[in-house]
């Protein structure tokens, strides 16, 4: 509920004005609506704790936003659609290899989780999987970057193994999922100011996951006799 129908068209008022107070509020109510989810979960969080973290009355929350839901969709708005927008340049990039535009994607990921703590951790962590099955128009545009962006990591993988960067013994989508993985599973220990940087996380992982898809060396041995025609060989013989 929204308090009533009145509130509603007040608020709804509001945000048509768009009034640089009023839009300071909503971020504030924000902010400490995306802590207390992390904190206590999304179901766990009430208006009255939201109330109490941002210093205002329960009721006049409902001036600012029309449920908890709605608190929650303002925190992750605009997220995913950064990092689209970065995802379609870098395929689009052809200064850089699969595997650069790669490291660099993977580095505006975590970057990301970083600028914006903690509301996509909050969407990972208390709502991604009851989003699969939510038919509402902002669920439906979640899922479709989600999988996106998705799409956007496996073209690179897959560009990545084509030219020989990587190995092709493994299954590029089981690939994906540990790559997703390792980003994911931030969310359990990540913060932002402590030990480790978000772009040293990125790195750390873009090595890891590297490392353990570079080309075995008969692979490599055999691919560089291929692009020479044998010669490499031949070279050898020479002394």
């Amino acid at each position: 509920m929204d308090g009533g129908s009145n509130i509603a068209r007040r608020r709804k008022l509001a945000l048509a004005e768009g009034s640089a107070e009023y839009k300071a509020k909503r971020e504030q109510l924000v902010q400490a609506a995306a802590s207390l989810f992390k904190e206590k979960g999304y179901k766990g969080t009430t208006f009255n704790d939201i109330a109490e973290r941002a210093g205002i009355e329960r009721a006049s929350i409902y001036y600012y936003f029309g449920g908890k839901d709605e608190l929650f969709r303002e925190a992750v708005k605009g997220i995913l659609d950064a990092n689209m927008a970065e995802a379609a340049y870098l395929l689009k990039l052809r200064t850089l290899n699969p595997r650069q535009r790669l490291e660099r994607l993977l580095e505006r990921l975590m970057i990301s989780y970083e600028d914006n703590y903690p509301h996509m951790y909050v969407y990972i962590q208390e709502r991604m999987a009851a989003v699969g099955n939510d038919t509402t128009p902002w669920a439906l545009e979640m899922v479709r970057q989600t999988r996106s962006f998705q799409k956007s990591v496996t073209t690179l993988i897959t560009q990545c193994v084509e030219q020989g960067l990587i190995r092709k013994d493994i299954d590029i989508g089981l690939a994906v999922k540990a790559l997703f993985g390792m980003f994911n599973w931030t969310h359990r220990w990540f913060r932002p100011g402590g030990r480790i940087s978000a772009r040293q996380v990125a790195q750390a992982f873009s090595t890891i996951f590297f490392d353990g898809m570079a080309m075995p060396t008969e692979q490599v041995g055999k691919q560089g006799a291929r692009r020479t025609g044998g010669e490499a060989v031949a070279t050898g013989t020479r002394g």
